[in-house]
């Protein structure tokens, strides 16, 4: 009798095991789907940012594009100009006793002169609002970066920008104070970007260098 309740909780053992097991496939399971999930948000995201680069880079073309446009209808103008002047000179020297038809000419071409003005002052006004492409393209570089390494970059993005505008050196308080993150993030956010090599952190003097530079410092300046 006594061996018969053994071997009966010997299979209940058995049987408790393998729902224990079922558990853990389960829940082995589930992490997996949501890994996958994880995995293909990022990749959307990855592919979304690279469709915003090349938008980007067809514009900043079109704009090349347009300003060599702009720069020669400017040079024509300007050559227009200088003939309207040669021609204004020559006729001054032929004028003697204008007719009415004559002064009507004249004010004609005064009005067309001050015209040509007008517009060669709108194409050199379209010249100087060129946008900062440098500044979007180092911006787009830290980006880049940070999806590509870590998935929650905002901390890293924000101490990438002060290395890379600032001081290539800057003490832990110092990177705190500055970007207003907490001193546990900026921790955490150092020590994963020490982990991909791109800041070299000292913990002893609590220093924090950047080793890998993205961009020159002047990318990131308002002005060309």
């Amino acid at each position: 009798m006594l061996e018969e309740k053994n071997i009966i909780q010997e299979i209940d053992d058995t049987i408790k095991g393998i729902d224990n097991i079922k558990n853990s496939l389960e829940t082995a399971k589930q992490a997996f789907v949501k890994l996958e999930n994880d995995k293909e948000e990022l990749s959307n995201e990855t592919v979304f940012l690279e469709r915003e680069k090349q938008q980007l880079e067809n514009e900043k073309i079109k704009l090349e594009q347009e300003k060599l446009s702009l720069e020669k209808e400017k040079a024509n103008l300007e050559q227009a100009t200088k003939q309207l002047e040669i021609e204004k000179q020559e006729r001054d020297q032929k004028i003697g006793d204008l007719t009415t038809e004559q002064m009507k000419l004249l004010d004609e071409y005064q009005s067309l002169k001050g015209e040509l003005k007008q517009l060669s002052k709108l194409v050199e006004d379209q010249e100087e609002a060129e946008f900062n492409f440098e500044r979007i393209k180092a911006l787009l570089s830290i980006t880049k970066l940070l999806i590509k390494e870590i998935w929650q970059g905002q901390p890293h993005y924000r101490i990438l920008l002060n290395l890379h505008g600032g001081k290539e050196k800057m003490s832990r308080d110092d990177i705190k104070n500055s970007t207003g993150i907490s001193g546990a993030m900026v921790l955490r956010a150092i020590h994963e970007l020490a982990n991909i090599d791109v800041v070299e952190y000292d913990e002893d003097k609590g220093l924090v260098k950047l080793k890998k530079r993205l961009f020159a410092k002047k990318a990131l300046s308002e002005e060309k």
